[in-house]
């Protein structure tokens, strides 16, 4: 099946930002992606943590990650999935960048696939932290522009704050992947502004690859969202919420990749165990769809 994708988002006609080389291209070696999901167990300072030692988390981490790599996939995130309920990006503490970064840097040097941060809930800075110290690749950052409401209460944009950071640590490597209409919350307070301009913004605050979802995590992303963010933009563009083998070939067609994890659980869930054999499956659409796997 060919893919209609122009892989060379840079040579787009569209876009608000001096073009750049694609993310995709510099962190993966090809402009194509699949990309897993490590959901972490209750860190240190979390209601759900009960003492376990890091090393365990660490060996559940890189159990993890070895499925994904077996199965197929381009690269990784590291998550604090867990952590729930998530606080807001003021009061993630120290702990979490400090443990979240000894797990990303194990996960990187075993499974031997570039690794991304998401510390939720929108926690840019606690990310770039964490990636740096975990020698990881990019961060994802769920609300880099704009604002909306989410289950945590009003959700700013941090690009500003979060990109002066990260030349305070002289991260410039870390690209970051944003979501344009972030999943888990209601986007009234900028419902007068197209899907276009949305996408406009985060490309114009600096982000590197955008990210289109469904409403929530494992909502699939609809093909409109898909392409008018594909359309209004000059950067990669991945979907980061519902893909499953079902519908792998036909959204994969429509753009440069994927974030995938509930569908490759045991039990189709994020907080089930990574199932290899599901990963393989996947990636087998993905190949179907034109995708070049490692």
């Amino acid at each position: 099946m060919n893919n209609p994708v122009d892989s060379t988002a840079g040579e787009r006609t569209v876009g608000v930002f001096p073009p750049k080389e694609s993310a995709l291209t510099s962190i993966f070696g090809t402009e194509r992606v699949v990309i897993g999901v490590v959901h972490c167990p209750p860190l240190p300072g979390s209601p759900h943590y009960r003492g376990e030692s890091i090393a365990d988390i660490v060996k559940f981490a890189v159990e993890e990650a070895k499925a994904y790599q077996q199965g197929g996939v381009h690269g990784l995130i590291v998550e604090n999935a867990w952590d729930l309920p998530f606080p807001k990006p003021e009061d993630q503490g120290f702990e979490t960048a400090a443990n979240l970064a000894v797990i990303g840097d194990h996960v990187r040097e075993k499974a031997g696939l570039p690794v991304g941060v998401n510390v939720l809930a929108n926690g840019a800075h606690c990310s770039i932290a964490t990636a740096q110290a975990a020698q990881s690749s990019f961060v994802r950052v769920n609300q880099w522009a704009n604002a909306y409401v989410a289950n945590e209460g009003f959700i700013e944009g941090l690009a500003p704050a979060a990109t002066r950071y990260r030349a305070t640590l002289r991260a410039e490597q870390l690209k970051v992947f944003a979501d344009v209409h972030v999943k888990h919350g209601s986007h009234s307070i900028i419902a007068d502004r197209s899907l276009a301009e949305q996408t406009e913004d985060n490309e114009f605050f600096d982000a590197d690859v955008l990210i289109a979802t469904g409403g929530r995590t494992g909502d699939e992303a609809a093909e409109s969202e898909v392409r008018g963010i594909m359309d209004a933009t000059s950067l990669p563009v991945i979907i980061g919420s519902g893909m499953t083998e079902n519908n792998a070939e036909r959204l994969l067609s429509l753009c440069h990749g994927a974030i995938v994890a509930s569908s490759l659980k045991e039990n189709g869930r994020w907080w089930g165990r990574v199932d290899q054999a599901k990963v393989r499956e996947f990636t087998r659409h993905a190949e179907r769809a034109g995708y070049q796997l490692p």
